[in-house]
């Protein structure tokens, strides 16, 4: 995936997100459509941060700390946006994922053992969702096209191969039963369809890369939410 994809594909799943989140918060937990639509974010997210480790530059420590650093920040505003304290917001799923990749480059087990044993329970989404990264992860550290994502085909010495990312599809279907929905499977298509016309057609390869923003606007919005909903009760 270019640069430019995975913007797109970031600020996408924030707009999903966003909607799923005002539901949750203003209208009662479910909105026909927008509540579906919402269920695409998580594997978006999830796909994308998984390809960004998968790179030979990626910098693992840098990405827990910030993760964790921002999960630390937005959880206030969470547990007051939803009434809750477990389990904790995606940002910290995302970084014990991140702690699962590394364990697993590093070979440490045991540490993997500890890390998808109990702490999962704790976080958004799961065994699901660290299951999702973990596959994903290892996927794109053989294979950089994301558009493969919904299986190819490959010329071997005169033969014909089919690729089957096969632990992502398990993974999502983890999810989506998680979810009680199969919606999530639709974050397949949307990164081949956007891979593509990044990659191949040239169309899209403008937007930069916002480093902070995406964490700004994922405490802010809840934020925002919880206000008005202090406003309208």
């Amino acid at each position: 995936m270019t640069s430019s994809a995975r913007e797109i594909l970031k600020w996408l799943a924030l707009v999903l997100m966003t909607g799923d989140h005002a539901v949750k918060v203003l209208a009662g937990g479910y909105v026909p459509v927008v509540s579906e639509l919402g269920r695409i974010a998580f594997p978006l997210f999830a796909l994308v941060m998984a390809y960004n480790l998968a790179q030979p530059r990626a910098d693992y420590a840098k990405s827990f700390r910030r993760l964790s650093i921002w999960g630390l920040v937005a959880q206030p505003v969470y547990a007051w946006t939803f009434d809750t304290m477990l389990p904790v917001n995606v940002l910290f799923s995302f970084a014990l994922a991140v702690a699962c990749c590394w364990a697993v480059q590093n070979r440490r087990w045991g540490l993997l053992v500890v890390l998808c044993g109990p702490m999962p329970m704790l976080v958004d989404y799961q065994w699901s969702g660290i299951a999702l990264v973990l596959s994903a992860w290892l996927f794109f550290r053989r294979h950089g096209r994301a558009f493969w994502l919904l299986g190819s085909w490959d010329w071997r010495r005169e033969r014909l191969y089919a690729m089957v990312p096969i632990w992502i599809w398990l993974a999502l279907g983890w999810l989506c039963y998680f979810n009680g929905s199969g919606w999530a499977l639709l974050a397949l298509p949307v990164i081949g369809f956007v891979d593509v016309f990044t990659r191949e057609l040239g169309f899209w390869n403008g937007v930069r890369r916002s480093r902070w923003g995406f964490y700004g606007y994922y405490v802010g919005h809840l934020a925002l939410l919880a206000l008005i909903a202090v406003v309208v009760a």
